[in-house]
């Protein structure tokens, strides 16, 4: 066999396959195609995308080419970045990611900021609940700036919880939550203590509209965690009318919503009549996504309570 030169075989270094691939994502209308280009390639390599351009002229070998080029075609194939990777940033942490539940979005971190901000949730000891945690994002994130508190976090799906679980022994945030399976409040509904706060992004999306979503939404993510039935206010809806009975007296219940959704959700509130000083709040782009709503009912409970705790959970 002859030697075949170099230049027929060009050697890939780290800033040839960058340009290349950052070209090639646009030519295939991939958001953000240089960043997303580092993000694949220092996965592929085991580097923080800092070192890429510190290691610009190294090159791959043939297993990284071929590791690199199968994680090109899942994005071409719009399948989205964190699931490709398995991890994505919320409030600081890098937590890991599945298809069993939805990939946390920064707009979300309005949410905890909120939360934060309630003088409600001052000194002492709270009781704090989310439901629908996923991937444990937003109960991470409070527990790991008010580790005072008591948290509590539930799922329907027991592999999100199971992820959860793992995301909060990463973060030595385990024995600091109790994970449990459930939908909504079922788990819920014997008699126990009352919650200070009770947060959730649950799904909100109209049925109708999820096949119009981003491929990346509507082709990965689970539907469960995205379906807010035919008006998109299902869940929304089940939890505004039974949070009361969750919740202590002047209680806080915090909900992220869709951005067209602020006043059918009024019209839900005033028509349950068991809360009072409802404002709604505004996400980094100026749209209403989170209401913020105080429990004026009296709740008296029995302190004694059960949930189905998840294998490892404390």
């Amino acid at each position: 066999m002859q030697n075949q030169s170099k230049s027929e075989f060009p050697e890939w270094t780290i800033i040839k396959l960058l340009d290349w691939t950052t070209s090639y994502f646009k030519s295939h209308d991939i958001d953000s195609p240089r960043s997303t280009a580092e993000i694949l390639l220092a996965h592929t390599l085991g580097l923080k995308r800092i070192d890429l351009y510190l290691r610009y002229d190294q090159p791959l070998t043939g297993d990284e080419l071929l590791l690199f080029k199968t994680y090109i075609k899942r994005r071409i194939n719009r399948e989205p970045v964190a699931y490709i990777v398995g991890a994505r940033e919320f409030w600081s942490m890098d937590l890991a990611v599945t298809k069993d539940v939805l990939i946390p979005r920064p707009e979300t971190e309005c949410l905890v900021e909120s939360a934060l901000s309630l003088p409600e949730l001052g000194p002492g000891p709270k009781r704090i609940l989310e439901l629908g945690t996923g991937s444990g994002a937003i109960i991470l994130a409070l527990a790991s700036e008010r580790p005072q508190y008591i948290y509590f976090a539930s799922d329907h799906s027991v592999e999100a919880i199971k992820l959860a679980l793992m995301n909060a022994k990463l973060y030595h945030l385990d024995r600091k939550i109790d994970f449990f399976t459930g939908n909504w409040f079922e788990p819920l509904k014997t008699n126990g203590p009352l919650f200070d706060m009770i947060i959730s992004n649950p799904p909100y999306i109209r049925t109708f509209d999820i096949p119009n979503l981003q491929p990346e939404i509507y082709k990965y993510e689970p539907l469960m965690a995205l379906d807010g039935g035919k008006d998109g206010l299902d869940s929304i809806k089940n939890i505004i009318f039974d949070a009361h009975a969750f919740l202590v007296q002047n209680g806080i219940l915090l909900l992220e919503i869709g951005y067209n959704q602020k006043e059918q959700i009024k019209d839900i509130i005033d028509d349950c009549g068991n809360y009072e000083d409802i404002v709604f709040k505004k996400d980094y782009s100026g749209h209403y996504r989170m209401v913020c709503m105080r429990n004026k009912c009296v709740t008296t409970r029995v302190q004694s309570s059960k949930v189905h705790a998840c294998p490892g959970a404390t």
